[in-house]
C-alpha cells in the first residue's frame, strides 16, 4: 500500500482512533516512520501505555527530531495512559512548550486525581507567560473542584472572563461544578444562568450540588426545568435527583423518578437500583427497597450494604441478618459499613451470641481496627450488658474519637456502675476530648442513678459552658436528673425553657411531680401535654394515674382510665397496676378489684397493689386470699407483698398467722426483713394488747433506735390506754425526732383521755418550748370534678353558711335517734358545751355537709383527711350512714373507713 503524502497518511491514521480500531494505528505509524514521515500519536484513546512506549521508542530509534506537534502528542499519550511521571519527563524535554503541551500535562494530572498538582502546573504555566485557552481553563477549574480550592477557582474564573473564555460551554460547566462542589450554590446557579447554552454536564453539576446541600425542593424544580428543555437526561441525572429525594424524604417525587427510570430503560441499571434502594429506605419503605434490591442481577457490596443498613434502620434486624446470610452465600465480601450495620442489628436484637459471631466476621475480614465498626461493637456490648467485652473492644481501639468515648459511657448508667461512668468522663476530659450532647446525656443519667444532685449541677455548668443548654435533648436529660433528685423547681424551670417538649420530656416531669407527692401538678401537666398535641404512652399514663392516687382525684383518674382504654393501653402491666392503685387509694376498692380481675397476666407489682389495697380498706380476709391466689399462680412475692399481708393480719387480729408469715420471709423466700416488716409485727402484737411481747420483740431484734417502731408502739398504747409504755415510747420519739408534732399530740391525747390535764399542759408546753406546732386538721372532698378543701372551724368556704345549717340539721336528726357527742375526744379542759362546739366543726364534718348539699344522687361520698379521724367523728359518720342510707368512705392517715348502715369496715379498731 503506497501512501503519497503526510496529509493523506494522517487522514488514514485518524480513522483508527476509536476504541475498536485504534490497535491498527501503531502499524500505520511504524510504516510512516520507515518511510520518513513524522506522525501524530494514536494510542491515547486506547490507553495502552506499553504500545505508547513502543511508538515513543521507534521515534527515538528513527532519529526523528520531533516538532511541537509530536512533543505534544507524546505528552498526551502518557497523560491519557495514566503515567504522569513519563508525561512530565517528556514535557521537560520539550524545547518550547506551548499551551497545548501544558494543557495535555495538566489534563493528565487531573485524570490521575492529582488536583493540587494540576493547580500548581497551571500556576507554573502562567508564570512562564503562556496564555491559557478554553481547554486549559476548563481543566484547571476541574482541578480546583477536585481539591475544593475555591479561592484559586475564583481567580481562574476572573481570568477566563478577562480573556473572553467565560462563555465557552466547557469552562461554564467546569465553573458550575466547582461552585456546586464547594457548596457555593448561589454562585453556581448564577454562572449556570449566565451560560449562553447549557449542556447535560452543567445541568448535572448544578443538580448534584443542590442534592449534596440537601435542598431537595430545588433539585426537583431544576429537574422539571431540565425535562422541559432540549437536554436529554441520563441515568446520572436520575441518580442525582434520587439522592435529593432520599435526603428530603420526598417519597412521591422519588416514585416519579423511578417511573422515569423505567421509561428510559435504566431501572435495572445497578447504579440507579442502588439509588432507588437508598431513596426507598430513607423514605421509610423498607419493603419497596427490598423489591428493588432483589431485581439487581449481580449486586455489589455497596448494594448489599445499602439494603442491610436500610433494614437495620427500620428496626427489621432479623431481616437484615437474613440478607447478610444471602450476601455471604453470594461470595460478596462485606465492607466496614456492612459490618457496622450488622452490629447495630445485633444490638437491637439483644442477641449476644449473634453479636459475637459478627465480631468474629469483623476480625476475619480485617476491620477490627476500623473506628466505625469498633464504636458499633462497643455500643452493642454495652447495651446488651456485656460491659467487660465492650471495655476490651474500647481498649483495643487505636484511634479513639468522641463517639468511642460516648459508646463506652453508655454502659455505665445503672446504680452499680454509674460511679465508673464518672471516672470515664473525667478521663475523657483529661485526654482533651470536648463532650457533646450524647456525652452529657450519659453523664446526667449517671448523676440520676447516683442521686448526686451536686455533681449534676457541676455537669449543668459544663453544659452551659459548652453552649448546649439550649439543646432540647440535653435539656430533657437535665429535667430528668433534677426530677429524680426531687429538685422539682429546677426541673420545672428547665422544662419550661425547652423549645420542643417531646413525649419523654413530658413523661419525666409528670413522673417527677407524681413521685414527689405533687399529684395536682402531675395531673395539670398531663392535661397541658394533651393540649399541646402530645399523645401519652403507657409510662405517662401510669405516672399521671399515680398523681391521681396521691391527691385522690377520682374523676381525673376515671378520665385517664377511659383514655387508656381508648388508646388500647389499659392492658399494659404498668397502666393496669397504676389503675388498681388509683382506684384503691381513691376509696374505690371494688373498681380496683374489677380492673385487677380483668388482667390477662399479673406480675408481682399488680398482686402487691391489690393485696395492699385490700389491707388499707380493712378487707384483711380478701388480702390473705389474694396472697394465696398469688402463690397458686406461681408468682414470687417480694418485700412489699409481705407488708400488705402482715398489715392484713394486724387489722384482723391474726397474731399466730402474722408470726407465721413473718418467719416465712427469710426461711422460705430468702427475704431479709426490713424495718417496715418489723413495724408490722409490732403493730400486730400491739393492737392485740400484748405489750410484754412487743417489748421482748423490740429488744430481741435490736430495734430500740428506730423511729417507725416507736411510732407504732405509741399508736398501740393510745388505742389501749397504756399510759406507762406510751409515755416511754413518746420520750424515745422526742429524742429521735423532736420536730414531729404527731408524737406530742398522741401523748397529749392519751393524757387527755384519762383526764390528766396537768400532763397535757406539760406536753403542750414542751411543744411550745421546742417550737413544734400542731398540724391543723384538713379534709377534702371531690364534687363534680373539683376538689374542695376544709380546715377545722374554717369559715372561708363560699357556702359555709349553708354548710353550717346542714350540719345543724344533721345534728338534730342524730340527737332525735339517741346520738350523744363523745366529749372524751376533746383534748381541752373546758366545759362540756364548749367541747361539743369544738367537735361540731371538725373538718371531715364540714366536708360531709358540703358533699350532701352538692350531691343529688346516692353515690358514695369519699372524704380524705390528713390526720387520724377522732372517735366522735367516727361515731358521727356511722350514724349519718344509717339515717341517710348514704355510703361514706373516709380515708384518714391510718386507713380507709367504709361507713355503711351504721357500721364501719375497721370494726372500731384503727
Amino acid at each position: 500500500m503506497m501512501i503519497e503524502n503526510l496529509a493523506s497518511r494522517n487522514n488514514l491514521l485518524s480513522g483508527f482512533c476509536d476504541t475498536e480500531t485504534c490497535d491498527q494505528g501503531p502499524r500505520i505509524l511504524i510504516q510512516l516512520l520507515v518511510e520518513g514521515f513524522e506522525p501524530n500519536m494514536t494510542c491515547a484513546s486506547k490507553g495502552d501505555l506499553n504500545e505508547g512506549k513502543a511508538i515513543h521508542g521507534q521515534v527515538i530509534k528513527s532519529g526523528i527530531n520531533p516538532d511541537s506537534h509530536l512533543w505534544n502528542s507524546l505528552v498526551n499519550v502518557y497523560a491519557k495512559c495514566g503515567s504522569a511521571n513519563y508525561a512530565c519527563k517528556v514535557f521537560g524535554e520539550i524545547p518550547e512548550r506551548d499551551v497545548v503541551s501544558w494543557t495535555a500535562l495538566i489534563t493528565g494530572f487531573v485524570a490521575e486525581g492529582y488536583g493540587s498538582g494540576a493547580v500548581n502546573l497551571f500556576c507554573e504555566m502562567r508564570r512562564e507567560g503562556v496564555e491559557a485557552n478554553e481547554f486549559t481553563y476548563a481543566t484547571a477549574l476541574k482541578a480546583c473542584s477536585m481539591c475544593l480550592d475555591l479561592e484559586f477557582g475564583k481567580q481562574v474564573h476572573a481570568e477566563a472572563i478577562k480573556v473572553g473564555d467565560f462563555s465557552d460551554l466547557f469552562v461554564g460547566s467546569a465553573l458550575v461544578d466547582l461552585y456546586a462542589k464547594c457548596g457555593e450554590m448561589v454562585l453556581a446557579e448564577r454562572v449556570f444562568l449566565c451560560m449562553p447554552k447549557q449542556n447535560a454536564v452543567s445541568w448535572n453539576a448544578l443538580l448534584n450540588g443542590f442534592a449534596q446541600m440537601g435542598d431537595a425542593e430545588k433539585v426537583l424544580n431544576l429537574f422539571c426545568r431540565m425535562t422541559g428543555s432540549e437536554i436529554n437526561f441520563s441515568k446520572f441525572t436520575l441518580s442525582t435527583v434520587l439522592k435529593g429525594c432520599a435526603n428530603s424524604g420526598n417519597l412521591r417525587a422519588g416514585q416519579i423518578v423511578h417511573s422515569l427510570a423505567i421509561r428510559i430503560g435504566c431501572e435495572l441499571d445497578e447504579f440507579i437500583s442502588c439509588c432507588l434502594v437508598d431513596m426507598y429506605s430513607k423514605c421509610g419503605l423498607a419493603g419497596d427497597a427490598l423489591k428493588v434490591f432483589v431485581r439487581i442481577e449481580d449486586p455489589d457490596v455497596v448494594s448489599w450494604s445499602a439494603i442491610i443498613t436500610c433494614l437495620d434502620q427500620k428496626g427489621q434486624s432479623r431481616e437484615a441478618a437474613e440478607v447478610f446470610k444471602r450476601m455471604r452465600h453470594s461470595g460478596v465480601i462485606p465492607n466496614q459499613f456492612t459490618l457496622a450495620s450488622l452490629v447495630s442489628a445485633a444490638t437491637d436484637l439483644g442477641d449476644l451470641y449473634y453479636g459475637e459471631s459478627i465480631h468474629a466476621c469483623v476480625c476475619k475480614y480485617g476491620f477490627e481496627y476500623d473506628n466505625t465498626v469498633c464504636n458499633a461493637l462497643v455500643t452493642m456490648y454495652m447495651k446488651i450488658g456485656s460491659v467487660q467485652d465492650g471495655c476490651r473492644v474500647f481498649e483495643a481501639t487505636t484511634n479513639r474519637d468522641l463517639i468511642s468515648w460516648n459508646a463506652l459511657l453508655s454502659g455505665f448508667h445503672d446504680n452499680e456502675t454509674c460511679d465508673t461512668g464518672l471516672r470515664i468522663f473525667n478521663q475523657m476530659l483529661a485526654e482533651g476530648f470536648n463532650p457533646n450532647m450524647y456525652t452529657f446525656i450519659s453523664i446526667l443519667r449517671s448523676c440520676s442513678s447516683l442521686s448526686d444532685v451536686d455533681l449534676g449541677k457541676q455537669v449543668h455548668a459544663q453544659i452551659v459552658k459548652n453552649s448546649l443548654d439550649g439543646n432540647d435533648f440535653v435539656g430533657t436529660a437535665l429535667v430528668d436528673m433534677y426530677a429524680k433528685n426531687r429538685f422539682l423547681e429546677d426541673a420545672e424551670t428547665i422544662f419550661n425553657r425547652l423549645i420542643k417538649r417531646d413525649l419523654f420530656a413530658w413523661t419525666v416531669i409528670v413522673a417527677g411531680y407524681a413521685q414527689d407527692g405533687q399529684g395536682e401538678k402531675a395531673v395539670k401537666c398531663f392535661i397541658q401535654m394533651q393540649r399541646e398535641g402530645v399523645k401519652p404512652n403507657e409510662f405517662t399514663l401510669a405516672s399521671s394515674l399515680s398523681g391521681c392516687s396521691r391527691i385522690a382525684t377520682l374523676d381525673s383518674g376515671r378520665q385517664l382510665h377511659s383514655m387508656a382504654i381508648k388508646a388500647g393501653q389499659s392492658g399494659d402491666m404498668f397502666v393496669a397496676s397504676a389503675l388498681v392503685d388509683m382506684y384503691a387509694k381513691c376509696g374505690c376498692v371494688e373498681d380496683a378489684e374489677v380492673v385487677f380481675d380483668g388482667l390477662v397476666s399479673r406480675d408481682t407489682v399488680s398482686w402487691n397493689t391489690i393485696i395492699c389495697g385490700y389491707s388499707q380498706h380493712g378487707q384483711g380476709g380478701k388480702a390473705l386470699k389474694a396472697f394465696e391466689a398469688m402463690l397458686d399462680e406461681g408468682t414470687v412475692p417480694d418485700e412489699v407483698t409481705f407488708i400488705g399481708v402482715l398489715s392484713a393480719c394486724s387489722h384482723m387480729g391474726l397474731i399466730e398467722e402474722g408470726k407465721k408469715h413473718f418467719n416465712s420471709l427469710s426461711k422460705i423466700y430468702g427475704i431479709t426483713p426490713t424495718i417496715e416488716h418489723y413495724a408490722c409485727m409490732v403493730d400486730i402484737l400491739g393492737r392485740a394488747g400484748k405489750f410484754h411481747e412487743v417489748e421482748s420483740f423490740i429488744e430481741e431484734m435490736k430495734l430500740t433506735s428506730n423511729v417507725l417502731i416507736w411510732e407504732t408502739v405509741l399508736g398501740a398504747c393510745k388505742m389501749h390506754g397504756n399510759i406507762e409504755f406510751g409515755e416511754r415510747a413518746a420520750m424515745k420519739l422526742f429524742e429521735l425526732e423532736p420536730e414531729i408534732d404527731s408524737n406530742y399530740i398522741l401523748l397529749s391525747n392519751m393524757f387527755a383521755a384519762k383526764g390528766m390535764w396537768d400532763d397535757v399542759t406539760n406536753v403542750r408546753a414542751l411543744m411550745s418550748t421546742r417550737g413544734v406546732k400542731k398540724e391543723p386538721g384538713c379534709s377534702w372532698v371531690e364534687v363534680n370534678g373539683q376538689v374542695h378543701v376544709f380546715l377545722s372551724h374554717d369559715g372561708s368556704h363560699p357556702k359555709i353558711r349553708e354548710i353550717h345549717l346542714k350540719l345543724q340539721d344533721l345534728h338534730q336528726k342524730l340527737m332525735s335517734v339517741g346520738y350523744t357527742p363523745n366529749t372524751d375526744h376533746v383534748l381541752h379542759n373546758v366545759s362540756d358545751r364548749e367541747k361539743q362546739e369544738l367537735l361540731f366543726y371538725h373538718s371531715e364534718r364540714l366536708a360531709l355537709a358540703f358533699a350532701l348539699l352538692s350531691t343529688s344522687t346516692r353515690k358514695t361520698i369519699r372524704i380524705f383527711k390528713n390526720l387520724r379521724i377522732c372517735g366522735d367523728c367516727h361515731d358521727f359518720m356511722k350514724s349519718i350512714s344509717e339515717i341517710t342510707n348514704q355510703e361514706l368512705v373516709v380515708r384518714d392517715i391510718n386507713c380507709f373507713h367504709h361507713f355503711k348502715n351504721g357500721s364501719c369496715s375497721c370494726q372500731n379498731f384503727w
